[in-house]
């Protein structure tokens, strides 16, 4: 089973721009000894929105609420609404809305200029606004890939049933598990989960799945073992392994098993170790009174889960702002190349 390390929770809120209200969870531009890019690689950054009531926007279509144009390089953002609208536009001419539910997966590769505002639906009405939006380093070789979109729905996305895993009787081995109720659903944005495949394409193996549990039980998932792995939680308040974990928290795990063959490097030359099982397990549970007295989530209230897991790629990074190249040359070429034009 693969082992916790650390909850991190009670993150301060902050504003980006005047339209989301973020608590960073994740952020590659710190480097504390014990959270930090090498323990998350290949992701580098997770803003999580928390449900935030906004009122009606007087001045929806002129003055929208959101993030004006700012640049991107070197990575991809993956953007979730979970409830509102998000309308985007860039420079290269295109726009759309992602809508609830819905996801936008950007490659900013080679430079992007981007923009993201509530919808003018969302701002005029109001209402709830929930989202995340993560940051994944691209390989050295994709760098300076060509900017694009996925368009993600969420009628699209394939979703996996989980299940309560307990035995009929006690003379049963470890094959014979029943599955005796649903537990709950995992929505698969990308990766694999029990060989259903997302449909997001990406440049490095990784996994995102959007889970919910709705029923008292417990289930197993498999992650692989050369991945690193991080849990959002969302809403609810899970058992994860054997420990309750509060909405608003991200849980890191022991990092991915892996063989460092050159450590001159920032982060060293990764190499998978396959010298042992291919994957670990994790164990989600919807808690009941009995199994934590201190809390418990009620039965009508799902429990909501972000689980985030992919192979470092193991490469050193120059990073400032929202541009993340592997040296402190290519920095400065990408900062000469957005002063004079040459982006998106």
């Amino acid at each position: 089973m693969r082992q916790i390390i650390h909850v991190h929770a009670n993150q301060p809120p902050h504003w980006v721009g005047n339209g989301f209200y973020v608590k960073t969870l994740m952020n590659h531009l710190e480097n504390r000894a014990d959270f930090n890019y090498s323990h998350t690689d290949p992701f580098l950054l997770l803003d999580y929105g928390e449900p935030t009531t906004f009122a009606p926007n007087p001045n929806y279509d002129s003055q929208p609420q959101g993030m004006g144009q700012h640049p991107h390089k070197g990575f991809e953002t993956v953007t979730i609404a979970y409830q509102g609208e998000i309308s985007h536009a860039d420079s290269a001419g295109g726009h759309g809305e992602i809508l609830e539910g819905d996801v936008q997966w950007m490659t900013a590769g080679r430079g992007i200029l981007h923009e993201e505002f509530h919808s003018q639906a969302f701002g005029q009405y109001g209402g709830v606004f929930s989202m995340v939006q993560m940051w994944i380093n691209l390989p050295k070789k994709h760098k300076l890939t060509d900017a694009k979109y996925q368009s993600i729905k969420r009628a699209d996305m394939p979703v996996v049933k989980l299940y309560d895993e307990s035995y009929e009787n006690a003379s049963h081995d470890q094959d014979s598990i029943t599955r005796l109720n649903a537990l709950g659903t995992a929505t698969i944005i990308a990766g694999e989960c029990r060989g259903t495949i997302g449909i997001a394409s990406t440049f490095s193996p990784v996994n995102v799945w959007d889970i919910e549990l709705t029923t008292a039980g417990t289930t197993t998932l498999e992650i692989p073992n050369t991945h690193n792995l991080m849990i959002l939680v969302q809403q609810g308040s899970p058992l994860i392994n054997d420990s309750l974990v509060s909405a608003g928290s991200l849980v890191q795990f022991s990092p991915a098993r892996l063989n460092v063959l050159d450590a001159s490097d920032v982060l060293g030359t990764l190499e998978i170790d396959n010298t042992h099982a291919t994957s670990d397990t994790i164990m989600l549970t919807y808690p009941t009174a009995s199994d934590s007295e201190e809390t418990q989530s009620p039965n009508d209230a799902p429990i909501k889960i972000l689980l985030l897991s992919g192979e470092p790629i193991g490469e050193p990074i120059a990073s400032y702002g929202p541009f993340v190249m592997n040296t402190q040359a290519e920095l400065k070429q990408t900062f000469r190349d957005y002063q004079t034009g040459r982006f998106g």
